[in-house]
């Protein structure tokens, strides 16, 4: 009966609507009457009709609905809008007076954040600067925006847009928080930017500048790829105000040194100018002199040789690892027995990562000869695990393993091979000093396992610098279509291009479909996902490709791509794409590494992986139903 009075009360205001016998006001009493039968959308429809008489600032559950309602109605019109590229799309206008209403009514409140979150959701970067000056605490509402922009902004493309308008916002303001621009500039991978900025603050005769300057330097290097890195502090190499004699003797080019000392024993320095800069300053003008004892000590950070040093000095000096427990375990374990063998190796590599302590090795050297083949080639690289950032003295250390003359020796393939490896993860990130020797190692052999350990080493040395004649070098060693080389080419390539969305990616999917070596396949599916780091939705082509693609090994690297693409974005999106694999695709490879990829992309939000695995469970639990339902009925 109530149902049937409600249908009629509906029936009757629809007639006075269609006859148009009502004024605004009556419109305004009459559509409460959707409200209350759950039609939001007409509700809302006959509101925006209503125009000012509807009033935003009324505090009941009616006006809140409604303005919820148009608020979500806005935020999809404009996303959608903004996906199809056209930016032009129809957007009610009576909607978007309602929602700028809302949005005025915030700030002339003072519930700035508020105003804020409204205006990033619905793209409106007008009003988000507005709410951002007009606030009283400026700077609290920039890193508030910041934060926001990283939580909850999906889309790497409109994320890049809010950061933009903040660096402008905050360059606008009369003491600007360098720190936080450069955070920013770093996001957006605009090195030029920063380079100006540390620029700015050397040249500034306060002491707290330079700090800042240093400080935001170690922040780059805790956080930046070499490629980034040396992009920045290239744009710092030329004195402006000094002669180009004065500075030029101090800073030679890294590529050159390189050559020059490529037969010596030690590795490059990486920055070695701070005697050559100092003599040749001395009688110029105090500013400049300054400046460019500043300048060597940033170039000293960017090229992660002072952290480095920092970082050796500190984990020396705090190793507590029991030598015991290695020890122990050595002797329990039968010495025939090749997995607890290289197990120990790890061990030890792990307990003193980046120590530079390997006397269990050197106090062991019998035992550890037992090891074979990849075991022998694993205990020499373990080295480099144990040395790394040692970039001085890395070279040396590792000689008594390494290919005489570039080339192959007379010892072992698989040492040799380990050596180059070891090299690698010692300058992992900061590889300007031994990169030409591994090209030349690389170069100059034609042993699988040698080729293995060089292309490995390589990729880590330059990573992510896009370096166009090692990835030839590599590629070359790829189509060699060598399982053993060709595997690590495959992973080398992606080092080498980590997060770079290379056009490159097509290159090495179409040869995983040419050739019939799982392994190459295999390490090309690694390196292609490696190529799309932190990409996001640019990389949404190719995880399509992989994804559709017939091949178990490729649909496995699409999961990594998955999970690299969109590492710790929480995004609704690739959580769908992830779960829907791992509990229907036919290949169990591919099932786990979906479900391993969720851990990717929830890392930055862990209480969503407990949520989602109860999905997981009954998933799985239906499938095994529905597999053994025919065999029983």
């Amino acid at each position: 009966m109530k149902m049937r009075n409600l249908a009629s009360i509906r029936d009757n205001l629809l007639l006075c609507l269609s006859r148009r016998s009502f004024s605004c006001l009556s419109v305004c009493m009459h559509v409460h009457v959707f409200y209350y039968l759950g039609e939001l959308n007409d509700s809302l429809s006959y509101a925006l009709g209503a125009g000012p008489l509807f009033d935003v600032s009324e505090d009941s559950d009616y006006v809140h609905t409604l303005l919820s309602k148009a608020i979500d109605e806005y935020v999809s019109l404009r996303s959608k809008a903004a996906e199809s590229s056209n930016e032009a799309a129809m957007v009610d206008p009576r909607l978007e007076a309602i929602v700028e209403r809302m949005l005025d009514k915030c700030i002339m409140d003072g519930k700035y954040q508020q105003a804020m979150g409204i205006a990033i959701e619905c793209r409106r970067l007008d009003k988000l600067e507005e709410a951002i000056t007009r606030s009283d605490n400026v700077h609290g509402t920039l890193a508030y925006s910041i934060n926001v922009s990283h939580s909850f902004v999906y889309r790497r493309e409109y994320r890049q847009e809010v950061l933009r308008l903040l660096v402008k916002v905050y360059e606008k303001l009369p003491s600007p928080d360098y720190l936080s621009i450069c955070q920013c500039l770093m996001f957006l991978d605009e090195p030029g930017g920063v380079a100006n900025i540390l620029e700015r603050l050397l040249r500034s005769e306060n002491k707290e500048d330079a700090l800042l300057a240093f400080q935001i330097a170690f922040d780059l290097v805790e956080n930046e790829h070499q490629a980034f890195l040396l992009n920045v502090r290239d744009r710092l190499s030329a004195l402006k105000s000094l002669p180009s004699e004065s500075v030029q003797p101090g800073y030679s080019d890294p590529a050159t040194a390189q050559n020059e000392n490529s037969a010596a024993p030690e590795d490059v320095q990486m920055t070695d100018e701070s005697s050559a800069v100092t003599k040749s300053v001395h009688e110029a003008d105090p500013k400049e002199v300054m400046y460019a004892e500043r300048l060597t000590k940033i170039k000293g950070i960017l090229s992660g040789e002072t952290s480095i040093q920092l970082t050796l000095q500190f984990l020396f000096s705090y190793n507590k690892s029991d030598l015991l427990i290695l020890k122990t375990i050595k002797q329990s374990v039968e010495m025939r027995n090749s997995v607890c063998h290289s197990a120990t190796i790890y061990a030890n590599a792990i307990m003193h990562a980046g120590t530079t302590v390997d006397t269990f090795l050197r106090d062991n050297l019998d035992w550890l000869s037992r090891a074979t083949n990849w075991a022998k080639f694993s205990a020499t690289a373990g080295l480099g695990v144990i040395h790394r950032g040692h970039l001085q003295q890395g070279r040396s250390l590792m000689a008594p393993y390494l290919p005489q003359g570039g080339a192959g020796g007379g010892g072992s393939p698989y040492s040799e091979g380990g050596a180059l490896y070891a090299l690698g993860l010692i300058h992992a990130n900061h590889g300007e000093g031994i990169k030409q020797f591994l090209r030349d190692s690389l170069r100059g052999t034609n042993v699988e396992v040698i080729q293995h350990g060089a292309c490995l080493g390589l990729g880590l040395a330059a990573l992510g610098t896009a370096d166009e004649e090692i990835y030839d070098d590599i590629k070359t060693v790829l189509y060699t279509d060598s399982a053993v080389a060709g595997e690590a080419a495959g992973i080398s390539m992606g080092l080498l291009m980590v997060g770079t969305a290379s056009e490159k990616a097509s290159e090495m999917l179409a040869y995983a479909h040419e050739t019939q070596h799982e392994k190459i396949i295999r390490g090309l599916a690694l390196g292609i996902a490696l190529t799309v780091y932190g990409r996001e939705e640019e990389a949404d082509t190719l995880i399509e490709q992989m994804t559709r693609d017939q091949d178990p090994i490729l649909r496995y690297g699409g999961m990594y791509a998955l999970a690299l693409a969109y590492r710790g974005t929480a995004n609704n999106k690739a959580i769908r794409q992830l779960l829907h694999f791992a509990v229907s695709d036919v290949s169990d490879d591919v099932r786990r590494t979906a479900v391993l990829a969720l851990g990717f992309v929830l890392y930055s939000e862990p209480e969503q992986v407990c949520a989602a695995l109860p999905h997981l469970c009954w998933c799985g639990m239906i499938d095994i139903y529905f597999s053994f339902y025919p065999m029983f009925f």
